[in-house]
């Protein structure tokens, strides 16, 4: 966030819960059987494969029309699936709308960002949260008359170091800070996982630190599946790393290993 310094409290924790570092063995946050999705004769994501525990950091990167949007929409549930299976915490969600898949503990950003620039950073965020509950808004009704959905819009709000800006409009902020406010959005839902398509796209090289420093402040037993290009981004916020090439996984390691691959090097990232 431009010239504000991120909160150092976890963003997306329940007040007054202690998170551990990491969530170690149990069952997968979510995990990916064959997936594959093919559009008449194009074969966009063939036999993809892995898992994501609680608390992992995992990035998929890959050049342009690798399949990684794709890939996020056959996870979300945007896509019907060609063969293969998503499985979310051990539920069989292959076939499931994404709404479902939502209330299971799963939450997505996109590239383009989705908010009402007219409206203010606080009236986003409780429009965001009280969207998810089956009691909406109501015309009779001040809005201050919902106490919690209040106390939670400035409890994350205060957590991602947006309070003293809560009533600002959205169109006031920067590109980056409007960035941030999409993924505090996004922890609106409670989710288990989260999947980020590109939150860096468009920041300047400094806003792209700043996003690198804000998702690593999130609730460490967050699942967090990122799509990326900014490779800064990557290699700061992912401890594993899977590259993807036309529709297939090519390698997956840690940053060191993917930084240091010839076959990485010569596909994506470049080669002198």
């Amino acid at each position: 966030m431009s010239g504000a310094p991120v909160s150092p409290a976890v963003i997306g924790a329940e007040p007054g819960v202690t998170t551990d570092a990491r969530t170690n063995g149990g069952e997968p946050a979510l995990e990916l059987r064959g997936l594959s999705k093919s559009f008449g004769g194009l074969n966009a994501v063939r036999d993809v494969t892995f898992k994501i525990m609680p608390g992992d950091r995992k990035a998929i990167i890959g050049p342009n029309g690798a399949g990684k949007t794709t890939l996020f929409n056959l996870i979300t549930g945007i896509h019907p699936v060609t063969s293969g299976q998503v499985l979310l915490f051990g539920q069989d969600v292959t076939k499931w709308p994404s709404h479902q898949r939502t209330a299971l503990g799963m939450a997505r950003t996109f590239q383009v960002t989705h908010l009402f620039p007219g409206l203010t950073v606080l009236d986003n965020v409780l429009l965001a949260i009280k969207g998810l509950r089956r009691s909406k808004f109501v015309m009779w009704r001040f809005l201050s008359s919902y106490k919690e959905v209040y106390d939670k819009a400035n409890h994350l709000l205060e957590q991602a170091g947006f309070l003293d800006r809560k009533d600002l409009e959205v169109r006031n902020l920067s590109h980056g800070e409007q960035r941030q406010l999409e993924i505090v959005l996004g922890l609106a839902s409670d989710p288990k996982i989260l999947l980020l398509d590109e939150p860096a796209a468009g920041l300047s090289s400094g806003e792209s630190t700043d996003m690198a420093k804000f998702l690593m402040k999130l609730d460490p037993k967050l699942a967090i599946l990122l799509i990326e290009h900014d490779m800064d981004v990557v290699f700061d916020v992912a401890s594993q790393i899977s590259v993807l090439h036309f529709g297939e996984i090519l390698e997956t390691g840690t940053p060191k290993q993917i930084h240091s691959s010839a076959k990485v090097q010569e596909i994506y990232l470049g080669t002198d």
